[in-house]
């Protein structure tokens, strides 16, 4: 019977790790939002960032909305340098909202430049960005989020949201997928 850990090189996070990953980047957003007079929003960025979204907003303790965008940048495990917003947000009274976007793992950085000058363009108050994972090596435009769970080196990862090919989104870890199965 296969077994989607059979793919996996190695547990780069494990559950235990994550959770205190989440747990850390909750209590940095508490800090800085406790006392701002806006409304919060975290905007999940589909489908990566859902299961850090879904953990993270239950570790916020003030208020906050959650809202939605899809959007496409990449072609397999390469960035096309290009973002396509296939999933927009659709909201009144932004210049009212702080928005942070959340999201599974900043890579480029194309994205989520993108996403934070775009956001600022249709009125929010203010947009930060919280990733779970944060590749740096990897950078290809001036990028850093406010919140970054974890820095990690340019391994090919899978798991807790993260996919190849839409799979092994729903494994409870972060792990390093084996070459083999992403260069065939």
């Amino acid at each position: 019977m296969y077994r989607m850990s059979d793919d996996i090189e190695k547990i780069l996070l494990s559950e235990e790790e994550i959770d205190k990953i989440v747990e850390k980047v909750a209590t940095e957003i508490d800090r800085d939002y406790d006392n701002s007079g806006k409304e919060l929003l975290l905007l999940s960025i589909l489908k990566g960032s859902i299961v850090f979204m879904g953990d993270l907003m239950k570790k916020i303790k003030r208020p906050a909305e959650i809202d939605f965008m899809r959007v496409s940048s990449y072609s397999g495990t390469e960035t096309r340098g290009k973002v396509d917003i296939i999933l927009d947000l659709h909201r009144d009274r932004l210049e009212n909202t702080d928005i942070i976007i959340v999201e599974d793992i900043i890579d480029s950085g194309n994205t989520l430049a993108y996403l934070t000058d775009y956001l600022g363009l249709k009125g929010a108050h203010s947009v930060k960005c919280a990733a779970m994972l944060d590749k740096p090596s990897r950078r290809k435009v001036n990028f850093n989020a406010d919140y970054v769970g974890e820095e990690i080196p340019d391994y090919f990862v899978v798991g807790y949201g993260l996919d190849y090919e839409e799979k092994y989104r729903n494994l409870p870890y972060i792990g390093i997928l084996k070459p083999e199965v992403y260069t065939k």
